[in-house]
């Protein structure tokens, strides 16, 4: 967090402080349960405290920070029941974008979407995990846009936030590197042919893989927190 004001200068300082703090939660930089402390952050991003106390007030409101009383902000948890009721959601809006995108997509797009595969596939063999997340998120945000369908690009834009946590908890996964890149080529393959049936049966899966390593995390954590 410490490049705070890098291709900020323009914004309120407020809002600068907010997105810091809000990436910081996404990308687990600042963990499920740890405390959020104003004096510490202000000191850390060199603000004062009031722009600490409204950001933590705007992530409050988005679940993405919790009250405790006598112990303050904390980073709110990922909970099963959370993870669920988004993955529900992302599964039905990604199974009709592939469904559509099947139908519709341009040769330009099927190109760009190759790109985009190859681009997770160089992602994911460098380690970085912020780099596989915007490679999977370009690959992800090509085959919304395809749809042609704005209020569909609209509703997954609504839920980006809030997947890209658990996205992001998946691709902490290691051990399913492998089998990303085998589902998004799945994919990739099953819109190339227009095949919706092979597509939707890539996407589910892709899905339920990521729910399953995401249980596995928050286990993993809780045993280290007993």
């Amino acid at each position: 967090m410490e490049n705070m004001f890098q291709g900020e200068e323009y914004l309120p300082l407020r809002d600068v402080v907010f997105k810091t703090l809000r990436k910081g939660i996404l990308t687990g930089e600042l963990k499920p349960g740890e405390r959020l402390m104003e004096i510490h952050l202000a000191n850390k991003l060199g603000v004062s405290r009031t722009p600490i106390r409204e950001a933590i007030r705007k992530l409050e409101l988005e679940g993405l920070v919790t009250m405790i009383p006598r112990r303050g902000a904390e980073v709110a948890q990922i909970t099963r029941k959370s993870m669920q009721d988004v993955l529900e959601v992302r599964k039905v809006l990604d199974s009709l974008s592939v469904e559509l995108a099947c139908r519709r997509i341009s040769e330009e797009e099927k190109e760009q979407l190759g790109l985009a595969c190859e681009e997770f596939e160089q992602a994911v063999e460098s380690g970085d995990f912020s780099a596989i997340a915007r490679a999977d998120v370009a690959f992800h945000d090509i085959i919304v846009e395809a749809t042609g369908n704005m209020r569909l690009a609209q509703m997954v834009n609504n839920l980006a936030e809030q997947m890209y946590r658990y996205r992001f908890e998946y691709i902490k996964d290691v051990k399913m590197h492998g089998k990303l890149v085998q589902e998004h080529r799945q994919i990739y393959q099953g819109i190339l042919e227009g095949d919706m049936e092979k597509a939707k049966r890539a996407i589910d899966l892709h899905i339920d893989n990521q729910e399953k390593s995401i249980l596995e995390q928050i286990g993993m954590e809780k045993e280290k927190q007993a």
